[in-house]
């Protein structure tokens, strides 16, 4: 676990002359120098490629220079704080180490959150073992990927946690082994065996982490009452009932009208649906969403930033609006090979965020 700063003193000033910032959430996809090794002995960079890889970084940055950014795919950590530093981010935090094998083969990136803002306290965030076996998991049950928390001191806000995520893929948990059959459908039962019930368990996995990161999110905002953004790779689209209940606003089967208003405090809102409310007062054109991710012929939008009530305009605590949503996608559906080459298998999800006078 471990935050750095380059600032020359640990006493801050809260930036309240700023009056709009940015936040982002970037899957930097296989981030790891070379000679190093991602997964297989053979994926290495090679220094030209590193090289295209860090400028579209750093070209990223410079032209939509956001305020904090939660990083996901993260293996070469040093290097990623040093870029990001040659940037004017001051301040950085990770809560984790990839996994090394062979002294250079690289496995489970970690995440981290990079901010202009003072950062002012790091934390892992723990599962819950208590609830872990209500839940019907086992005893050893954890995230597939540590969750960063960082305390971040936003202007005129105050203190804000920022989670950084990166929940577990879809991709099936245990794969078939069908070389060990000799009939053709005895392997293709095996593989669809394998698809069927992998692929569930990687979604009660995924729904998992949501979950217990969703109560102890919920329990940090009643201690502190700071708050909260979570952002990341949810590998999965909320909307889906594996990670609906990230943004549940409402106590069911109550008709208590204080205590319905009391879970407004802790619910999350999806940026994009404040943003098109934002919108919709200025303009009369409908907004589309459009993917962060495609795969084959689909597509789907697996990015997200969620905001507590501090950046929702309708809640009483509001300080921010989101006045801007931006899906850099140029390099998946337009890409130049000189220039995004080796980019990332993401969209780059970004906000814009006004104080509200």
């Amino acid at each position: 676990m471990s935050t750095s700063s380059n600032a020359t003193n640990n006493v801050y000033e809260p930036l309240n002359s700023q009056k709009q910032f940015k936040i982002a959430t970037f899957n930097l996809f296989n981030y790891l120098a070379p000679p190093d090794a991602f997964y297989d002995f053979d994926r290495i960079y090679s220094a030209e490629q590193w090289q295209k890889k860090q400028r579209w970084i750093s070209a990223y940055l410079e032209e939509h220079q956001p305020d904090i950014i939660g990083f996901q795919e993260v293996f070469s950590i040093e290097s990623l704080q040093a870029l990001v530093a040659d940037s004017g981010y001051q301040h950085f935090a990770v809560v984790d180490q990839p996994t090394v094998i062979d002294d250079f083969i690289y496995r489970d990136p970690v995440v981290a959150l990079a901010s202009k803002f003072p950062i002012v306290d790091v934390s892992s965030v723990p599962v819950d073992s208590d609830l872990v076996l209500q839940l019907g998991l086992t005893a050893e049950f954890d995230f597939s990927r540590q969750v960063v928390r960082a305390t971040v001191e936003f202007p005129h806000l105050g203190l804000c946690d920022c989670y950084v995520v990166h929940f577990k893929s879809k991709r099936a948990a245990w794969q078939a082994e069908p070389e060990a059959l000799t009939s053709l459908e005895g392997k293709v039962i095996e593989q669809f065996k394998a698809q069927v019930a992998g692929g569930w368990a990687s979604s009660i996995q995924r729904g998992s982490e949501a979950t217990l990161l969703m109560m102890q999110m919920v329990e940090r905002r009643a201690k502190t009452g700071n708050a909260m953004l979570l952002m990341g790779d949810f590998n999965n689209p909320l909307q889906d009932g594996i990670l609906a209940h990230l943004v549940t606003d409402k106590l069911l089967f109550n008709n208590d009208q204080q205590q319905q208003q009391l879970m407004q405090f802790y619910a999350l809102r999806d940026a994009w649906d404040l943003y098109q409310s934002h919108h919709a007062l200025t303009s009369e054109q409908t907004l589309k969403r459009s993917p962060t991710h495609y795969f084959g012929q689909g597509s789907s939008v697996l990015d997200y930033i969620l905001l507590s009530s501090e950046f929702d305009p309708k809640a009483q605590s509001n300080f921010f609006a989101v006045s801007e949503y931006v899906n850099t996608d140029k390099h998946l559906i337009n890409p130049s090979f000189d220039i995004d080459g080796e980019s990332t298998d993401h969209a780059v999800v970004s906000i814009g965020l006004t104080l509200r006078e």
